[in-house]
């Protein structure tokens, strides 16, 4: 009977995330949640802070979505490996738009808890997307 209720709760997040990873929905982020660029070290904690940056990313100057290449998950932990793509749409970092596109590649660990997003370590190219949209 052990084994049903893992199966149940796995089969839970698992529904979570893969929604999270199509819609960016912060109702599958914890209230207390952190949001971490390992990049830049800034970090975004709590539902608001993480909807306003998710919003940013993926519809602000940067038109983008990610194209999803790998996912590992577990009931503890998740893995993301995939693409950042789009296209700059404004003003972005000092740099004008000239119809730049862009292509970075992108890795997101998650921790998880009661079948939500409590943490997540964004580990993506900086230099790459800049200088993409500086050469574009």
């Amino acid at each position: 009977m052990k084994d049903l209720a893992v199966k149940n709760d796995l089969s839970l997040v698992k529904k979570n995330l893969e929604a999270y990873f199509e819609t960016h929905d912060v109702k599958y982020v914890s209230n207390d949640a952190i949001f971490i660029n390992m990049g830049t070290g800034d970090k975004y904690i709590g539902r608001e802070a993480i909807k306003q940056m998710l919003e940013t990313t993926f519809h602000g100057p940067l038109e983008a979505k990610v194209n999803i290449t790998n996912t590992i998950i577990t009931e503890q932990k998740a893995v993301l490996e995939g693409i950042y793509k789009g296209k700059q749409m404004a003003e972005f970092a000092g740099i004008a738009p000239h119809n730049n596109s862009f292509n970075v590649p992108l890795c997101v660990v998650y921790k998880l808890e009661n079948a939500l997003i409590k943490e997540a370590k964004i580990y993506m190219l900086g230099e790459v997307l800049m200088r993409q949209l500086q050469h574009n």
